[in-house]
């Protein structure tokens, strides 16, 4: 599938907040996670190739939204500090719950893979695709990313 105004409008109004989100899981900044989101619909829209299904495109965006946050940071240097936000902005201003809090606390190699679990509902090997990682990897991931998790929230007396 070739894209198309309309294909790209369409791409943008389903995409952009799982885009958004995956970009704010990395950089956990509002404004650097529109930037990087504009970045990642600007590389669409420019892309001259075509996608195999709707799938194939998405999973395409996350890897190049993955890739644009791994250059802000080399070329920034720059760790966030930023502090949990009380929401996780979007243009629909999903709500931030404390569960997604503590998540988003985690460090980036538990938190992205869950994220994309969790939240994008991905499968192991869709995930492992994504990141350029084995299957066993992101299970020891998500697995060691729960148990930390766990271990957190038995600290706040949540379990």
């Amino acid at each position: 599938m070739i894209m198309t105004d309309e294909k790209f409008m369409s791409a943008y109004d389903k995409l952009k907040n799982t885009v958004y989100s995956v970009i704010f899981s990395y950089v956990r900044d509002h404004d650097d996670a529109s930037e990087l989101s504009q970045d990642t619909f600007i590389k669409l829209y420019t892309y001259d190739g075509s996608f195999d299904s709707d799938e194939h495109m998405k999973a395409w965006l996350i890897r190049v939204a993955i890739n644009s946050c791994n250059n802000h940071f080399r070329s920034r240097k720059h760790i966030s500090s930023s502090p949990i936000p009380e929401d996780l902005p979007s243009e629909e201003h999903h709500e931030l719950n404390e569960l997604l809090a503590e998540v988003m606390k985690l460090p980036e190699k538990y938190r992205v893979p869950l994220h994309l679990f969790y939240y994008e509902d991905y499968s192991i090997t869709e995930i492992a695709k994504v990141l350029d990682l084995p299957d066993a990897t992101v299970k020891t991931r998500l697995k060691r990313g729960r148990d930390k998790l766990k271990k957190t929230l038995r600290k706040e007396d949540w379990l």
